[in-house]
């Protein structure tokens, strides 16, 4: 819906002029974006080009609008976009020679023709040299017919753009150095708690992020729009409540960075009814959301091989663009930047969808996934845990603060404790104007300096 470049059209053979722009330096050496062209360069660009080099398939997930298509056109020969009719019934009449058309192939929007995605993975273990990459809007899973592929075609999830894959950012300290100990904590962020205001509500869209606020606030109303009216139509359900849908999407923004319980958000999204939907109704909605990638909760970490117990198994909300969470609440820049009542928790809340966004865009280049940490009790919270295929752990708090103190690090300290070694890193993530080491090992780190 929002691609930024090249926007309704086929692509077609464009590969070898455009793939020259994607970097080939190490995760740990490069800044995922390319200041010097249009293309904002993804972390997923590095994925997608090591994954076709070792791989035969990849599926880009991911809500509409995150650049899918634009990234995955830069890694191959030709596009088959499946929401343009006539593309659409000549693979229908036609399939396995229009897949295997060219070296490198990408079949756009698949979930519009199902049947492609099976035969992709028929085509894999038939061992074809061509290579496969599918882009969609929506999983695999909601066709009962439709064959998982699991172990055939490698799953790539896609966000809107974080932080440091945006024009105007330069990350110095990455993900994959504080894994390896060799980060150099230190150095000066420029931004200010308004741009972080700015890069909040500015959205991850690439379409929309550089978009003046009045027009950007009318593009996101348009996306809000599109979902209810097209997107959730097409998995097969009709929303006979528009409002109501509206009403738990806000609700769920409203719930960013907390782990609010079913009945908190029931009631934020039914504030004026007695007569509660079921909650047969409502988990409907919140799987619509989800399998449109709408919803993108950060998993509860419950890890082996360590002396924690007693951990908490609910999901931190989150939406997928911190952005969009903004615009459904109603939080503008000059909001979040007012010091009125409230403001300033919904300001840290967003901070941190923001600080998750950037921390998930860069972990799978680290071969890392990201959790949250909560004790039953309540009584230790780290809000993010970034967890190596190796057990290598990352502990991180966010707080919109520009000072921190011992109070704000105890968490992280008795996760040390519990963890030992395996625990390499201890990070604060702020929006102040520098990086240093505290003398008892934590890195405080400006969020405008993590890649």
């Amino acid at each position: 819906m929002y691609s930024r470049v090249s926007a309704g059209r086929p692509v077609e053979g464009v590969a070898s002029e455009r793939r020259t722009s994607v970097l080939t330096d190490p995760p740990s050496s490069r800044k995922p974006a390319d200041k010097s062209s249009g293309y904002l360069t993804r972390y997923v660009d590095i994925e997608l080009k090591e994954i076709l080099t070792h791989l035969p398939a990849a599926a880009i997930d991911g809500a509409k609008g995150v650049g899918k298509t634009e990234t995955a056109s830069r890694h191959v020969d030709r596009v088959l976009r499946l929401d343009a009719p006539d593309t659409h019934d000549i693979v229908a009449m036609d399939t396995r020679s229009q897949l295997l058309s060219a070296s490198r192939l990408c079949v756009d929007e698949w979930q519009k023709y199902p049947p492609v995605w099976d035969a992709v993975r028929r085509l894999v273990d038939e061992h074809t040299p061509t290579r496969f990459v599918l882009t969609g809007s929506a999983s695999p899973t909601t066709s009962s017919d439709t064959h998982s592929g699991a172990g055939r075609i490698i799953s790539l999830r896609m966000r809107p753009l974080s932080l440091a894959e945006r024009a105007d950012t330069s990350p110095s300290i990455s993900l994959a150095d504080l894994f390896t100990g060799t980060a150099t904590i230190s150095g000066t962020c420029s931004l200010s708690a308004a741009d972080y205001a700015r890069h909040i509500c500015a959205s991850g869209f690439p379409a929309i992020t550089s978009l003046a606020p009045r027009w950007r606030r009318t593009a996101l109303e348009g996306y809000v729009m599109r979902i209810i009216d097209h997107d959730i139509p097409e998995l097969g359900t009709t929303v006979r409540h528009p409002a109501a849908m509206r009403s738990w999407m806000r609700a769920y923004a409203a719930a960013s960075s907390t782990t609010a319980t079913y009945s908190t958000i029931l009631d934020a999204a039914t504030p004026s009814q007695t007569d509660k939907p079921s909650r047969s109704t409502t988990n409907a909605y919140r799987e619509l959301l989800s399998a449109l990638w709408v919803l993108d909760p950060v998993p509860a970490w419950l890890p082996a091989f360590t002396p924690l117990t007693r951990l908490t198994k609910g999901d931190k909300h989150q939406l997928c663009d911190p952005g969009l969470a903004a615009y459904l609440v109603g939080a503008s820049e000059d909001v979040l930047l007012s010091g009125r009542a409230g403001t300033a928790e919904v300001f840290g809340r967003l901070f941190e969808s923001l600080a998750t966004l950037s921390l998930r865009a860069a972990a799978p280049s680290c071969e890392a996934q990201v959790f949250h940490l909560r004790t039953r009790g309540g009584e230790h919270e780290v809000d993010l845990i970034v967890e190596r295929y190796d057990g290598q752990v990352i502990a991180c708090e966010v707080k919109l603060a520009h000072t921190v103190d011992d109070r704000d690090v105890r968490h992280l300290n008795w996760l040390k404790e519990e963890l030992g070694d395996r625990l390499v890193d201890r990070v604060v993530i702020t929006p102040g104007p520098g990086a240093y080491r505290r003398p008892d090992g934590v890195a405080v780190i400006p969020l405008g300096m993590l890649a």
